[in-house]
């Protein structure tokens, strides 16, 4: 399984590879063929992980690593208790690890591990945005920080066997994508925004200069299948239907290339796009979105994402089904691998 706990991961190349071997109770794993941990595995009402060797220059990586491929592996598994001789400040500090009453032995709570940021979000992980309130257009909400630029999220799918990543659009680079998706007729049923080069270039232009929108193309290894516009609901033409919060994120999303739609696919691509979401400021409680109400299909697909649908309501152009999934929800439900 592709993986580097300590580098960066803003590329394919710069991720070395994390392999494991396993035995009747025991569980090795490796980093570019240096041993990196070797844990003990006691069954029982909560798996307990029994750290018996841990690489020295790497310890909380290291743990990290025992982690993630035991709660991947297991995607219904909800913590680990792991024993360990060694106290680690920075596993404690960050949440991977929370201490117990007996010492030595601490838990690894599978909807904390999920909020941690890294390596998900890579180099575009930063602190918390100051908030200061400002007003714009008759509306009350938090100044937002500077959009990012380039790869913002990056996640190796066991169950896809694939990486699936986020970045953010380059209208010079993804125009002729971008119009070329618009134009399914499949996609237009439901956007309703099929138009020329010099119609979508202006589209875009404008959720560039906007602050409250960043507009974002999924990939699978790396190759481009789909966009999506992710917005600040507070300012947004929803805000008036509902109770927006001030961290309140909101989705667009689209599906352009037709090898890669399907349940499996959009299971792995939703997950990502909301966990991303969350991680990237964590002051976020819910993630919102207004599909067609007629649009099943989607419906059902962000139901299985543990979404609920709160109502119908009417926009100018659309009757919408208004659905919400809390961070509580996503985190404690949450299937990643």
């Amino acid at each position: 399984m592709p993986f580097d706990a300590a580098s960066q991961p803003l590329s394919l190349p710069r991720w070395r590879s994390l392999k494991a071997e396993e035995g009747d109770g025991w569980l090795s794993l490796t980093l570019e063929g240096r041993p990196l941990i070797l844990v003990r595995l006691a069954p029982g009402d909560t798996l307990q992980v029994h750290v018996q060797n841990l690489c020295s220059e790497r310890p909380q990586q290291a743990v990290w690593a025992a982690c993630y491929w035991l709660l991947s592996r297991e995607p219904a598994r909800q913590r680990l208790v792991v024993h360990l001789s060694e106290r680690l400040p920075e596993a404690l500090a960050s949440g991977l690890l929370l201490a117990t009453e007996q010492s030595g032995v601490y838990l690894c709570e599978r909807a904390l591990f999920w909020q941690l940021s890294q390596p998900w979000l890579g180099a575009s992980a930063g602190g918390v945005y100051p908030q200061q309130m400002q007003l714009s257009n008759g509306k009350r909400h938090p100044r937002r920080a500077p959009k990012p630029r380039g790869e913002v999220y990056r996640r190796f799918d066991a169950r896809l066997g694939a990486w699936v990543s986020l970045r953010t659009l380059e209208i010079d680079q993804d125009l002729e994508r971008f119009n070329r998706w618009q134009n399914n007729p499949r996609v237009e049923q439901f956007w309703q925004e099929a138009g020329s080069l010099d119609q979508h270039r202006e589209y875009l232009s404008k959720l560039e200069a906007d602050p409250h929108a960043l507009t974002l193309i999924g990939c699978f290894d790396d190759q481009p299948f789909a966009y999506f516009e992710a917005y600040w609901a507070k300012e947004d033409r929803i805000a008036p239907f509902y109770s927006a919060d001030d961290y309140d994120r909101g989705i667009h999303m689209l599906v352009g290339e037709e090898a890669h739609r399907g349940p499996h696919k959009v299971a792995s691509w939703m997950s990502a796009l909301v966990h991303y979401l969350f991680l990237d400021d964590p002051r976020t409680q819910r993630v919102v979105a207004e599909p067609r109400a007629d649009n099943g299909k989607m419906i059902g697909y962000m139901h299985d994402q543990c979404f609920h649908c709160d109502k119908e309501f009417d926009f100018p152009h659309k009757r919408a089904a208004l659905m919400i999934l809390g961070r509580e929800r996503f985190f404690e439900r949450c299937k990643l691998v």
